[in-house]
């Protein structure tokens, strides 16, 4: 696909080993493209991946500050700081809170601590809906995702992502998600629990509402409810914000920019030239990546059991999630590579 688009740009958001580094590093090697990565929760995953694969990138976009501080302290230059956005194209103006169709909703997949979170709201007398995968109502599609926000009074995010260790003490990390920005964006009401640089974007308690513990959820829910005026006029300002600093057109505007100045050249200093991938040799990678009849056998011995101990649905993920987390901590990068084993057993199940 490089070599036939030959492109100014190549944009990436992994997650972990869709792409091989040996992919990338060949695209390095053979085209003028600048190579970017989306990296999304940093806030533990730099460790195990972020900064383990960011060298072969041209730019590194984080949204996780101290993933930028980390990558300075591990000699890497080209990370840069961004933030989750709204997209221009969805925005709309708030409902007032008398014509919405929802009280209370929440959009995301049920983990963590949410299930809880929710059935405690439910006993305090509030009644939320829930749209995603975990929930009675199911995943929804995307396109009805802000017609729902904008017609909830209340819009509720939970900052929980993964653990992180603090010391050795391992604690649950806040983040900001992309609904901070998506909710106010649609013309919702957000009410999220804080996170490092939340008032960065938004002054609280002006144009978003922060709440810190279910007891202050639940009696602000109850205060906005009760106070349809307050409530629309911080809608208002959060959604004037959101269309002022907070859509995907500014953010991508200086990544561009920045990409722009991390630009290479041909090897002869001529400046960009035509793509042309050594495919004999990437051949190579490719049977490296093929797994034979001992890994094959080592699969099913780890599936084995852990089909047994969490059933025929869940056991697959689970394998893999042991091997993948054994890899990075034995064999680091090359886990993202083509002969890494969680990706050469477990592609399917990722």
């Amino acid at each position: 696909m490089v070599e036939r688009e030959n492109p100014d740009l190549i944009f990436c958001v992994l997650m972990h080993y869709e792409l091989w580094l040996e992919t990338l590093e060949t695209v390095r090697r053979s085209c003028p493209a600048i190579i970017i990565n989306w990296s999304t929760d940093d806030s533990w995953k730099y460790t195990q991946f972020s900064r383990l694969v960011a060298p072969v990138f041209d730019l590194y976009a984080t949204t996780y500050p101290a993933a930028l501080a980390k990558s300075a302290e591990d000699g890497l230059s080209n990370f840069m700081l961004t933030q989750w956005a709204a997209d221009a194209g969805r925005l709309a103006d708030p409902l007032p809170a008398r014509q919405c169709r929802y009280e209370v909703s929440f959009v995301g997949t049920a983990y963590g601590n949410r299930p809880k979170w929710i059935a405690e709201l439910k006993k305090r007398g509030i009644d939320v809906a829930c749209f995603g995968h975990g929930w009675p109502n199911g995943a929804v599609p995307a396109t009805d995702i802000p017609r729902i926000i904008r017609e909830s009074a209340v819009s509720l995010n939970f900052g929980d992502s993964g653990f992180v260790l603090h010391g050795f003490v391992p604690r649950r990390s806040r983040q900001i998600k992309a609904r901070v920005f998506e909710v106010p964006g649609a013309g919702g009401f957000l009410m999220t629990e804080n996170a490092e640089r939340l008032e960065s974007f938004y002054i609280p308690g002006k144009e978003i509402i922060v709440f810190d513990g279910i007891d202050d959820m639940a009696g602000k829910i109850k205060h906005f409810l009760a106070h349809p005026k307050e409530r629309d006029e911080i809608a208002r300002a959060g959604h004037a914000r959101t269309r002022a600093e907070h859509t995907y057109d500014l953010r991508f505007r200086e990544l561009l920019e920045r990409a722009a100045r991390a630009g290479r050249v041909a090897a002869d200093g001529s400046g960009p030239a035509l793509c042309r991938i050594d495919f004999s040799a990437f051949s190579a990678f490719v049977k490296a990546h093929k797994a034979g009849w001992a890994l094959k056998t080592f699969k099913l011995c780890l599936l084995v059991p852990c089909v047994i101990l969490v059933g025929r649905m869940r056991g697959p993920r689970l394998a893999r999630r042991l091997m993948f987390e054994t890899s990075w901590r034995l064999f680091r990068r090359q886990t993202y590579s083509a002969s890494g084993i969680p990706g050469r057993l477990f592609y399917q199940e990722s």
